[in-house]
């Protein structure tokens, strides 16, 4: 019994052991494996301490440096010459807007004979007016004027033969007198009644309404049955030979190189349509408010210029010198247009412009440089005011053909 419970007890005790050791090595495993982690985040931290050093100690002096030596095209323009064009807007409409209303006493429309965008000759008519109560005084005035005319033709007998008996000395001297004057009175009368019919017949004229010229109608502003008089507004308007025109205000700069029979062309918003006009006044005064003229360029009538329209203006004002840059070289901000300067120093410079035509040669420069500066041709958004740099020089064509290549070369991949 004795060897029975001893045995009992070791078997007991080897399976606390057994359970000890198992716990033990679970232990060591969970530890390991924390040592594990923790050494795995040291080396990580180290890492990117390290790294963030290499890039404290080189970042900023890297960056200086290459900022420093950092390489640019510059190009020095010099003085071309250039056609000098002056891009404005302005509003079309006809040259000489005219207004056609009714020129005598009015009355009742009976017929409107044109519609707007009808063309007319002159003194065509447009339209006609009830004329019946003028028509019934014009017949009575003929029948007046043909009374006296007769009462005229009598006095005239009644002279003619008092002064044949006159001779004969049948008639005295004063029947001769009196005869004659009721002659000359019958003749006044006649006068009067003649006038009157004449009055009354330019009266009915005038209710037929006609062109002034020839031209265009633009608007109708009349309809049968309407009653009209010398005060109702015009009741057609027109433009004069269809001429039209646009009116654009220019800045006093601007106004004062712009004479009289300079080219323009004209493209009317909303087509691609381009029409050749002509400055054909200049305003001799200048708006104190606004500082600016206007000028009016006259344009040949076409379907697709409609009076109080918008248009692009830009006319030809002579040739100019001045300094011409591609594309790429200039810049803009809230400030203005502007241009990166290469100084003495190779220190980058701004210096603000003032452009003036742009087309496919490159931007002209009307003020801000003389073009014997070092400009910086591409990439001058990317520079900073007085950064250090290794200006190379480029002839400015060059630049301009490496921009119209890559202009080329990106339509040929759009299509």
């Amino acid at each position: 019994m004795n060897r029975f419970s001893k045995m009992g007890r070791s078997g007991g005790d080897m399976a606390i052991e057994d359970q000890s050791d198992g716990r033990s090595k679970r232990r060591i495993i969970l530890i390991v494996a924390i040592l594990l982690i923790v050494a795995a985040l040291v080396a990580a931290a180290m890492f990117m301490r390290g790294g963030d050093d290499v890039a404290a100690a080189g970042g900023p002096a890297g960056e200086g440096s290459d900022r420093a030596a950092q390489a640019v095209t510059v190009i020095v323009p010099g003085n071309s010459e250039v056609a000098s064009t002056i891009t404005t807007s302005g509003t079309l409409g006809a040259r000489r807007d005219q207004n056609v209303g009714i020129a005598g006493q009015g009355g009742k429309v009976t017929r409107v004979l044109v519609d707007a965008g009808d063309w007319v000759r002159q003194g065509q008519v447009l339209a006609t007016v009830d004329r019946s109560v003028q028509t019934q005084q014009a017949a009575q005035q003929r029948a007046s004027l043909a009374a006296a005319q007769a009462d005229a033709d009598l006095a005239k007998s009644n002279l003619d033969r008092a002064q044949q008996l006159v001779e004969r000395g049948f008639v005295s001297k004063a029947e001769i007198d009196r005869l004659r004057s009721t002659y000359e009175a019958a003749q006044a009368r006649v006068s009067v009644s003649r006038a009157q019919l004449n009055t009354t017949l330019a009266q009915i004229g005038q209710l037929d309404v006609r062109a002034p010229t020839s031209g265009l109608i633009l608007d109708r502003n009349v309809e049968v049955g309407q009653v009209v008089s010398a005060g109702t507004p015009s009741l057609f308007r027109m433009a004069r030979g269809g001429e039209m025109e646009v009116r654009a205000q220019l800045s006093q700069q601007d106004l004062s190189v712009v004479s009289v029979g300079m080219p323009a062309t004209i493209t009317p918003v909303g087509s691609d349509q381009q029409f050749a006009g002509q400055v054909w006044q200049v305003s001799p005064v200048i708006n104190p408010q606004s500082r600016q003229g206007e000028v009016r360029i006259s344009v040949p009538y076409d379907p697709v210029i409609r009076p109080g329209g918008f248009a692009e203006v830009k006319i030809a004002s002579g040739v100019t010198t001045a300094p011409m840059l591609p594309q790429s070289a200039v810049l803009s901000d809230a400030n203005g247009n502007y241009v990166y300067v290469v100084n003495a120093d190779n220190e980058v410079v701004r210096r603000d412009i003032v452009v003036g035509a742009v087309d496919d040669r490159g931007v002209t420069i009307r003020e801000g440089i003389s073009g014997n500066e070092q400009v910086v041709a591409r990439a001058g958004s990317f520079l900073t005011v007085g950064q250090k740099v290794v200006p190379q020089r480029e002839a400015a064509a060059s630049v301009r053909q490496q921009e119209q290549g890559s202009v080329g070369e990106g339509e040929g991949e759009e299509e």
